[in-house]
């Protein structure tokens, strides 16, 4: 096993704040209105897990398309676009379809990083840290699609 970097794994952790803050939300009805009330109704859940969910989703497009110019070629800048894509596409028909959907962007994307792991363009820490970020995240939508 390779130690993940402390800024990458602290950075990480950190970007999880608004899936986990939507979960929280949608957990904890009282704190569901607050923010309602408080902050306003795009950073409650649903809002905020779908619309975060897609900005990152199309980020991460953005990081397998550095790893992409490592190796050249087309097939790994085609990869490099699919959660964008997916994003794009996938997120609508309601909250609970969105966010299935993006469950399985994210999966989708956990493959994806399998890929270019296993192609060497990643980093060897790589798989370690995106596998916890990747639990997290998708386990911050089981209060939105269950």
């Amino acid at each position: 096993m390779f130690r993940i970097p402390t800024g990458p794994l602290v950075l990480g952790l950190a970007g999880l704040l608004p899936f986990l803050w939507g979960a929280l939300t949608a957990l904890v009805p009282s704190l569901g209105e607050w923010a309602m009330l408080t902050l306003g109704g795009r950073f409650t859940a649903p809002f905020v897990q779908l619309s975060y969910g897609a900005i990152i989703l199309s980020f991460m497009s953005g990081v397998l398309w550095g790893f992409a110019t490592r190796q050249g070629g087309l097939l790994p800048y085609a990869l490099s676009v699919i959660p964008a894509l997916w994003a794009f596409f996938m997120v609508g028909g309601g909250p609970t379809a969105a966010g299935i959907n993006l469950c399985a962007g994210f999966l989708g994307l956990l493959l994806l990083d399998w890929q270019f792991a296993k192609a060497g363009l990643a980093p060897a820490w790589w798989m370690q840290l995106r596998t916890l970020l990747t639990a997290i995240v998708v386990a911050s939508f089981l209060p939105l699609i269950l």
